[in-house]
């Protein structure tokens, strides 16, 4: 038996549960809803921008190095191919789980998640609930394409012999991630176990 099922409503900020009629939370003063407004509706915009911004992050350098004045930019498949060409095919395989298969997955489950409840698909609940922790904790790892290039701009700048830049590609990539983490954020998670009653 759910919460809901006894007329129970847990706050969305500090999780204090209150009978049917309240309105609002007596330890923050949060509104009451049984479920957030909207959720779904956010996690697609969200997830729509996450994917609009995948684009470009895939076509322009994310990162550019400078060498005795002269610059040379290097997208993601770039990045891999160098890599992969000079023998180092754990640092290239690592880029490519990061930059292309973490983000993919991560869209697809996300999106499954959503059309499952949408839809109300016969999907085990169990299933969903894993799918959306494993969302929560691949989310962390996201940002490791990004983490890298801003490494190697802070530490490696040697005046007008050598110095490495974030190109558009960077910025394209951190702001698909932010948007992807928040439309993860706004699924309301207590959806995944509505419409089960039956199961």
């Amino acid at each position: 038996m759910r919460a809901r099922d006894m007329g129970w409503i847990g706050c969305h900020n500090c999780g204090a549960v209150h009978d049917k009629g309240s309105r609002s939370c007596r330890t923050c003063g949060a509104r009451l809803h049984g479920r957030l407004p909207n959720s779904l509706q956010k996690l697609w915009a969200w997830l729509v921008t996450g994917v609009f911004f995948l684009i470009p992050a895939n076509l322009y350098p994310l990162i550019s190095n400078e060498v005795f004045g002269h610059e040379e930019g290097h997208t993601i498949l770039e990045g891999i191919v160098v890599f992969a060409e000079s023998g180092d095919y754990l640092v290239a395989g690592v880029i490519f789980l990061a930059s292309f298969v973490i983000p993919a997955f991560k869209v697809l489950v996300i999106a499954i998640l959503a059309l499952s409840i949408q839809f109300h698909w016969q999907l085990d609940r169990r299933v969903r609930h894993l799918l959306y922790e494993f969302v929560e904790f691949i989310g962390r790892w996201s940002m490791i394409d990004v983490f890298v290039v801003a490494l190697l701009t802070g530490l490696v700048h040697l005046g007008a012999i050598l110095a490495f830049l974030p190109g558009v590609g960077a910025i394209c990539f951190a702001l698909s991630v932010i948007c992807t983490m928040l439309s993860a954020q706004a699924l309301d998670s207590r959806l995944i176990w509505d419409g089960v009653e039956n199961e």
